[in-house]
């Protein structure tokens, strides 16, 4: 499953955009580089019902934004992906 799959399962989950959780958890103070992982993922869990690897496509984002590795572009891997840059703004809204 790509990265981008994981974030439109989430989507479709729970209603919220990765861009709508990546608000929320700046509002929860989650967005800090010190706030480990494990707090992240407790909160999805608790309050979504999210899965860790769903979870952690949510960490990777909340962290660092939009832009994945290079090395998930085009292979054959498990986060394989057309583009280094995921879409946060809803499937909806994807060009």
């Amino acid at each position: 499953m790509s990265f981008q799959a994981y974030l439109d399962k989430i989507e479709d989950k729970t209603g919220l955009t990765p861009r709508q959780f990546i608000t929320l958890a700046q509002e929860h103070g989650y967005d800090s580089p010190d706030t480990k992982a494990g707090t992240i993922l407790e909160w999805l869990k608790q309050d979504y019902d999210l899965g860790r690897r769903h979870g952690m496509a949510l960490v990777h984002v909340i962290k660092n934004g939009a832009k994945i590795s290079d090395k998930h572009v085009g292979s054959g891997g498990t986060h394989r992906d057309e583009s280094d840059t995921l879409w946060l703004d809803g499937k909806a809204n994807r060009p």
